[in-house]
C-alpha cells in the first residue's frame, strides 16, 4: 500500500516546499513537511517515516546534521534519506553520504527523477521489511513449541529471568502455575500417540483461552507439563486464575479433530513472587521448584485440584 510510504519532507523555501509535496501527492505518496532539520528530528521522537526528502542547508539544523540524528537513534524501520542541494562538488556528495544519506539528488531537478530516486528508496524499504518479517518469523518458530504452538522451553529460560527481573525492579507480584494432565500416559496408551497430540493442543487452547491475552503467557515446561507465567499477579489471584483453569479442562471433553472424545483433567501447582516478602535474589530455579512442590501435592491428593500458596523458606 503507498499509505505505507510516507514521507518527511524536510525543506525551509516555503515555495520549494509547496512545490515537492504536490509533486509527491500526486506521485501517491503521503506527505508531511516541516521547514527545518530540528522540527523533524523532534518528529521521530514520537513518529517514524521510512523516507526522508531534505534540503541540505536550513535554519536550526541542516540535513547532514539531520542524517546524524536519524541514525543514532533506534526506528522501527530502516530510513531511507535523500539529501536535496544545490552543491554538486565531490567533497560534498561525500560529506553527505557519510552522513547518513542514502542518496544526493542535485538542484535543481527534474521531478520525474526525484519519483525514480524514490521509488529506489520504496524497494530498498520494501526489502528491508520482508528480510525483518522473515527474521521475526524465525525468530518466533526457534522459541515456539511446535506442537502445541505455545513457547517452548529455551523461550522459557530465556524470559522468565526477566519477568522476574521486572518484578524486582518496579515491585510487581509475579505469579506462576505448573499445571500437569493427569493420568496422560493412558491416554497414549489408549487411544495413540497422535490423539495424545491432539489431546496436548486442545488442552492448550483451553488454558489460553483462560488468561490475559499479551499479558500471560504460556510455556511447555516438559511433556504433558506446561508453565502459565502471569506478571503482576499476586498468589490470592492466581490461585482463582488456577482454578478457573481446572474448571475450563475438565468441564467438557475435547471433541477432537480424529473424532475422538476425551474427558481430561489437570493438577495445578501454584505460588509466586512478592517483592514486599520474597528476598529480591529469588531465582527462577527456587520459584520453579515450589511451584513443582504444589504440583506434587495436588497429585497425591487426588489430582484434578489447585495447590498452592506463597514461596517457603
Amino acid at each position: 500500500m503507498e499509505d505505507q510510504f510516507s514521507i518527511l519532507v524536510v525543506e525551509d523555501e516555503k515555495i520549494s516546499r509547496t512545490l515537492l509535496e504536490k509533486t509527491l501527492i500526486k506521485a501517491g505518496y503521503s506527505v508531511t513537511s516541516v521547514e527545518n532539520g530540528q522540527i523533524a528530528a523532534d518528529l521521530f521522537k514520537g513518529s517514524f517515516f521510512p523516507i526522508v526528502l531534505t534540503d541540505w542547508a536550513m535554519p536550526e539544523m541542516g540535513g547532514p546534521e539531520l542524517c546524524r540524528i536519524i541514525r543514532q537513534r533506534v526506528t522501527e524501520g530502516y530510513v531511507y534519506v535523500i539529501l536535496l542541494t544545490a552543491r554538486d562538488s565531490k567533497e560534498d556528495i561525500v560529506l553527505g553520504l557519510k552522513a547518513g544519506a542514502d542518496d544526493y539528488l542535485t538542484k535543481p531537478f527534474h521531478p520525474a527523477e526525484l519519483i525514480a530516486r524514490l521509488n529506489t528508496g520504496k524497494r530498498i524499504v520494501t526489502l528491508e521489511r520482508s528480510l525483518k518479517k522473515a527474521n521475526d518469523e524465525i525468530r518466533l518458530l526457534s522459541v515456539t513449541d511446535p506442537l502445541t504452538a505455545c513457547y517452548n522451553r529455551n523461550y522459557l529460560n530465556d524470559f522468565f529471568p526477566k519477568e522476574l527481573q521486572r518484578a524486582v525492579r518496579y515491585r510487581h507480584k509475579l505469579s506462576i502455575i505448573l499445571c500437569d494432565i493427569d493420568h496422560f500416559k493412558n491416554v497414549n496408551d489408549t487411544y495413540g500417540h497422535l490423539v495424545g497430540d491432539e489431546v496436548l493442543k486442545g488442552f492448550v487452547e483451553r488454558i489460553r483461552s483462560s488468561t490475559r491475552k499479551d499479558v500471560d503467557w504460556i510455556a511447555r515446561f516438559g511433556g504433558e507439563e506446561f508453565l502459565v507465567i502471569l506478571p503482576e499477579t499476586d498468589i490470592e489471584r492466581a490461585l482463582w486464575v488456577a482454578e478457573r483453569l481446572r474448571l475450563s479442562v475438565c468441564s467438557s471433553p475435547l471433541d477432537l479433530a480424529s473424532g475422538v472424545k476425551i474427558s481430561i483433567s489437570s493438577s495445578f501447582g501454584t505460588t509466586g513472587f512478592d517483592p514486599a516478602r520474597d528476598k529480591w535474589d529469588t531465582t527462577q530455579e527456587t520459584i520453579l521448584k515450589q511451584a513443582d512442590t504444589f504440583l506434587y501435592a495436588a497429585k497425591n491428593e487426588g489430582r484434578n485440584r489447585v495447590v498452592g500458596g506463597p514461596l517457603e523458606g
